[in-house]
């Protein structure tokens, strides 16, 4: 690590992708007394955090707030941190990650709204004069 002014241990983690890929993760630390399994297991645990903000990034619209007053941004912060729990209230009930889940609402939303089109298209017919 050029320019670093203390010492650091660097550790390569090799792991098996599910379609089998192999990937690298290179893992660092200035807690020069930890072994590989202590980085790899703080690394597991930090990971939750990742996956915590790109979900809620992700599935809440959190950074596409349009609001300007504090008080509404404060609101949107607060509503989008329910959601996200909400969410994973769902996803663990349904034993889906919270991405499949928020596609398995997306596809039941787009079937009922195009029941309803029918619907409405066909009333239309119905009085439509000869």
């Amino acid at each position: 690590m050029k320019g670093l002014e203390f010492p650091v241990l660097l550790h390569r983690q090799v792991f098996t992708n599910k379609d089998e890929s192999t990937g690298t993760l290179y893992l660092i630390t200035n807690d020069l007394e930890v072994t590989a399994t202590i980085i790899e297991a703080i690394y597991k645990k930090r990971w939750k955090v990742e996956v915590f903000h790109k979900n809620i990034k992700s599935n809440t619209a959190l950074a596409k707030s349009p609001t300007k007053v504090v008080r509404t941004q404060t609101n949107h912060i607060f509503m989008s941190l329910y959601a996200a729990a909400r969410l994973e209230v769902l996803s663990i009930k349904q034993r889906l990650n919270t991405f499949a889940l928020k596609n398995k609402l997306y596809i039941k939303a787009i079937r009922l709204a195009f029941e309803e089109l029918q619907t409405l298209k066909d009333i239309t017919a119905q009085h439509q004069l000869p």
